[in-house]
């Protein structure tokens, strides 16, 4: 078992990866729910198939055992104050106030968002204290847009040309 100073240069060196935010979304029983992350990677193009970290305490996690639906939302920079209303102990009302979405796969993916994936939770792995879910993703999109980054333990956004 690690020690708290061992996590805290844990996650200052991890922070040293650059991500982009992600709102993953699904159905609960009292309608759509969400949270912040950005522990996801694509995993196979044949099947099309993602990997979604979930804290095994989060209210997403659960909806999503239970639909069996998962979507990705792919923030733009424009986007923070979403990020930060997802990553927040709101309950999913409040969250979703104010926030479009459509269905797409049987879950929500949100208005303004640069890419989405949306499909079925076909599995989930223990992961230490998250637990590792694929995403077989059965429809998808994409817009223009620059994206929302995390980088050592801040929002950041791209500067510059892209080459």
């Amino acid at each position: 078992m690690a020690d708290a100073g061992e996590i805290r240069r844990f996650r200052s060196a991890i922070g040293q990866f650059a991500t982009g935010v992600c709102v993953v979304t699904s159905f609960s029983e009292n309608g759509p729910t969400g949270m912040t992350a950005n522990a996801i990677t694509s995993l196979s193009l044949e099947p099309l198939l993602m990997i979604v970290c979930f804290d095994r305490t989060a209210r997403t996690r659960a909806a999503a055992e239970t639909s069996g639906r998962v979507a990705v939302n792919v923030l733009s920079s424009e986007q923070e104050g979403l990020s930060k209303t997802f990553a927040s102990k709101a309950t999913e009302e409040e969250k979703f106030a104010g926030v479009g979405w459509t269905e797409h796969a049987g879950a929500p993916v949100l208005d303004g968002a640069i890419a989405w994936f949306a499909g079925a939770l076909a599995d989930l792995r223990p992961g230490g204290d998250h637990e590792i879910g694929i995403v077989a993703i059965e429809e998808f999109g994409d817009a223009p847009g620059e994206p929302l980054l995390y980088h050592r333990g801040a929002y950041a956004r791209m500067m510059g040309e892209i080459y």
